[in-house]
């Protein structure tokens, strides 16, 4: 689905190179997760591979849709509010649609679909800041579903959740990835969703260190080498609640 070939971003002024060197494929109906510590090149990452920034060397190619065109990529960013346009879910929904040149009332049904498929049904016309974290990201969902991505990318979509707002985004993920999406999850929380994916890529000071299955990883990677908690790790007792 996705190509990625000897990549590299640096910053002008940075010591280090945001991204290194890095090489991997995204296969249609992966559900990936790409981790590593703050600072390690998830975002920057992610930023390339949706196009929003070009690499200083390397290429990445998309695979082509039955039209010829590459596949469509969309975004769920970290602070998904900031993905919010309109004023209420099926105003912002409608959005993406509109600008793709479908008339209102063709965009007005996709978006009616995609917030269903999304879990917003019966909140189409709530107002859309009102909604809580979990389901402003599934309104980020709903307009990314309205814009017929083939390849969806969360980015730290566990940031500033409590547990139910997990629960929630790791239903999004498991509905999407059952669908036949390709889902690609950054973050260095692993414990939150690495059950759901089949692929495990995780990048340190800009360098890919490791890529393969999750099962292989949980028993031979040196996590905290990378800036990444053991997701292993377990609780037995008050002591045990506290990462040091």
């Amino acid at each position: 689905m996705i190509n990625i070939s000897s990549v590299s971003r640096r910053f002008p002024g940075a010591p280090i190179a945001a991204v290194d060197q890095v090489s991997f494929s995204i296969n249609a109906g992966d559900c990936a997760v790409i981790s590593g510590a703050n600072g390690s090149g998830k975002t920057v990452l992610m930023h390339l591979i949706a196009g929003l920034d070009r690499p200083d060397t390397g290429s990445i190619t998309r695979a082509k849709d039955e039209l010829g065109k590459p596949v469509r990529i969309g975004l769920v960013f970290q602070d998904a509010a900031a993905q919010i346009l309109g004023d209420t879910p099926i105003e912002d929904a409608a959005f993406g649609p509109l600008n793709l040149g479908h008339t209102r009332e063709e965009a007005h049904r996709i978006a009616v679909d995609s917030l269903k498929r999304a879990g917003l049904a019966g909140k189409e016309t709530y107002p859309a800041r009102t909604l809580s974290g979990g389901e402003k990201r599934r309104l980020a969902v709903a307009g990314v579903l309205a814009m017929d991505a083939q390849v969806i990318i969360f980015d730290e979509p566990f940031a500033n959740l409590d547990w139910p707002g997990v629960v929630q985004v790791n239903t999004i993920i498991r509905e999407l990835h059952s669908s036949g999406k390709t889902v690609v999850v950054l973050t260095h929380e692993l414990e939150k969703v690495l059950a759901l994916s089949n692929r495990l890529l995780i990048l340190h000071q800009g360098k890919l260190v490791y890529n393969g299955t999750p099962e292989d990883a949980l028993s031979n990677a040196p996590f905290e080498t990378w800036g990444i908690r053991n997701p292993l790790g377990s609780y037995t007792g008050k002591a045990d609640l506290l990462w040091v």
